[in-house]
């Protein structure tokens, strides 16, 4: 796929961000959110720096760390987000944020790796990059094959492959972390009765939570060794070969 930005691609990825824009604005997305946040809010505290650059298809204020000067919501044109642009053609110079969060970014994207690839380069050397997206072997990713909603065009794509992806781009992955263990239902009696599930989730880390959350970061560029120049080894002397006189001849 092409990752120049284009209008017929455009037009596709507005109206898919809308539909998960309203998606998120209903229960079953208000629940996903509500239990990330919790994750991004412990993981974020661990994280330094000037600034963080989120995106996620849904409207709502940026995240706001306690160790970061200022956050920036980055994307479609929805209420909350300041800077509006393509998902593949970001306004941002190269090494520009400390932190980057991809908030269901990948899932509901027309080219995954491209928006990877495009929020990587915004982030700079030793800065960090988290990944939030639905967790296939999930109820949620059950519930995303059966869904007739905007959730069955999310891509819900394995973490061990986002994890590939990243390496290619020169991250570590620091970290991956599990959420939301209850299963995608829309009664709030039900919701209240399966929170044990939710608390008994967390402990174990089990992967099988809604979504997964990772932190990987990105690594330094090191400096190039100089290379010593190779000194030649001398020969050593060898003796000459002399002819052997017998006493015979010496007479």
């Amino acid at each position: 796929m092409n990752d120049q930005p284009s209008t017929q691609c455009s037009d596709s990825w507005r109206s898919l961000i809308d539909q998960a824009s309203l998606w998120f604005e209903g229960p079953l997305g208000q629940q996903l959110l509500a239990q990330e946040q919790h994750v991004l809010n412990e993981e974020l505290s661990r994280c330094f720096g000037s600034y963080l650059i989120h995106n996620g298809p849904f409207a709502g204020a940026s995240v706001a760390p306690q160790h970061i000067k200022r956050s920036v919501r980055l994307g479609a044109p929805l209420p909350g987000v300041e800077i509006h642009c393509e998902e593949q053609a970001w306004p941002l110079g190269e090494h520009a944020a400390d932190v980057v969060v991809l908030q269901h970014a990948l899932d509901f994207s027309l080219s995954p790796h491209g928006l990877l690839r495009e929020a990587a380069r915004g982030v700079r050397p030793g800065g960090h990059l988290l990944i939030v997206g639905i967790n296939p072997w999930s109820a949620w990713g059950m519930r995303h094959l059966l869904s007739r909603e905007v959730l069955r065009e999310a891509r819900c794509i394995r973490p061990s492959r986002v994890g590939d992806w990243l390496n290619l781009l020169g991250f570590a992955l620091e970290k991956r972390r599990f959420g939301c263990y209850c299963p995608p239902l829309s009664s709030n009696d039900w919701q209240a009765r399966l929170s044990r599930l939710e608390t008994l989730g967390q402990r174990l880390q089990a992967p099988t939570g809604g979504f997964y959350l990772l932190v990987a970061r990105k690594l330094m560029i090191g400096l190039r060794p100089l290379r010593q120049q190779r000194r030649e080894r001398m020969g050593q002397l060898l003796p000459m070969p002399v002819a052997k006189v017998s006493r015979r001849d010496a007479e």
